[in-house]
Formats: structure tokens, C-alpha cells, sequence
């Protein structure tokens, strides 16, 4: 019996990121992406011999105003893998009124899956 070869999550990062003055949501998920990036460092690819470019990178972006993230120029911030970006109502807006300012904080969620064959992996006790 063999198992069919499947996606299977490697990696889970989490980044936030701000805009504090230009309310620029778009700014606020790639400082996010880059945050989440600079927690990992994956060595398999070259430790196991995987091509980056097999590993599917699901981001999801969470902001007050979704609609206003370009993901497409967040989706260029990553170096490895085929991304694909989504922006969902999360974060928060902070409000100073005294500064007619909005704080935009994003926040990221990276995920990298890789088609694993179950066959090929195997645990040993």
C-alpha cells in the first residue's frame, strides 16, 4: 500500500508590524512578514536536498481595514517558495486624536508546506 504524496505544514512564524504615522496598512503587514521571517531559519532544504521553490507559503495578514493591504507587493517580500497572501480583519488601530494620527499593527502568520511522501519518512525508536 502506498500513501499518496500530500502537503504538509513545516513551518508555522509568527510577525507584528507597524506603520505609527503614515497609516499605510500595506507597510504595516510587510514589517510583519519580515518580523515572522527573522525568527527562522530553515536548513532543510539544503540538509535534505528540497527545492524552495516545491514549498507552497500560505501568509495571512491580520489588519483593522484588510481591503487596504496590497498583497501582492507583501507576497514580493518573501525570498523562498510560491506565496500567497490574504488579508483578514485582525490587528488594531490605535487612535490619537490629539495627533489626528492612526497607528496601524498588523499582524502575520507564515506557513510553509511541502509535499511530503509518506512512504519516504519513517520514525525509528
Amino acid at each position: 500500500m502506498t500513501e499518496a504524496i500530500t502537503e504538509k505544514r513545516i513551518i508555522l512564524e509568527m510577525g507584528t508590524g507597524n506603520d505609527l504615522y503614515g497609516a499605510d496598512y500595506t507597510k504595516a503587514a510587510i514589517r510583519a512578514v519580515h518580523d515572522a521571517l527573522h525568527h527562522s531559519s530553515i536548513v532543510l532544504f539544503k540538509s535534505l536536498g528540497y527545492d524552495h521553490l516545491s514549498m507552497r507559503v500560505q501568509v495571512t495578514i491580520g489588519v483593522q481595514e484588510p481591503d487596504k493591504v496590497d498583497t501582492d507587493r507583501v507576497a514580493a517580500e518573501l525570498p523562498r517558495g510560491r506565496a500567497e497572501v490574504t488579508a483578514v480583519f485582525g490587528g488594531l488601530n490605535v487612535r490619537d486624536d490629539e495627533q489626528d494620527t492612526t497607528h496601524v499593527i498588523a499582524t502575520a502568520a507564515v506557513e510553509a508546506y511541502l509535499p511530503v511522501d509518506a512512504a519516504e519518512w519513517k520514525l525509528c525508536s
